[in-house]
């Protein structure tokens, strides 16, 4: 077998939840705050892309704090992020969301629900 398959298979995580473009999901990432704490912070929003494939998977999301419009991405098999929940399925026709960049509000927030329309 190729050695870079067999490395990939290493170190990809397996216990993340199955999220499409569309969805609605919370991230909570690992802050050290010492030599032996951790904290974790949520990051909710909106996820409007997801590329690559194996180890070099990762996703963007995007969500509106106090009127401003933050993207972050997060690569999928990061020792970083400690879970990922589902919070809403999204229905969408798309594969990538980067429209939701020009809108906001609530047209920013149903947009993703009445594609399904």
């Amino acid at each position: 077998m190729n050695k870079i398959k067999l490395v990939e298979a290493q170190f990809t995580k397996k216990d993340h939840p199955v999220f499409g473009v569309g969805d609605t999901v919370k991230v909570f990432t690992r802050i050290p705050e010492g030599p032996d704490k951790f904290r974790l912070h949520p990051f909710e929003g909106v996820v409007i892309s997801k590329e690559g494939s194996g180890i070099r998977e990762h996703f963007t999301i995007r969500k509106v704090s106090y009127g401003e419009g933050i993207e972050r991405v997060f690569p999928l098999n990061s020792p970083a992020i400690d879970k990922i929940e589902v919070v809403r399925l999204g229905k969408v026709k798309r594969a990538k969301l980067y429209y939701l960049r020009n809108k906001f509000g609530k047209r920013a927030t149903k947009i993703a629900s009445a594609e399904a329309k």
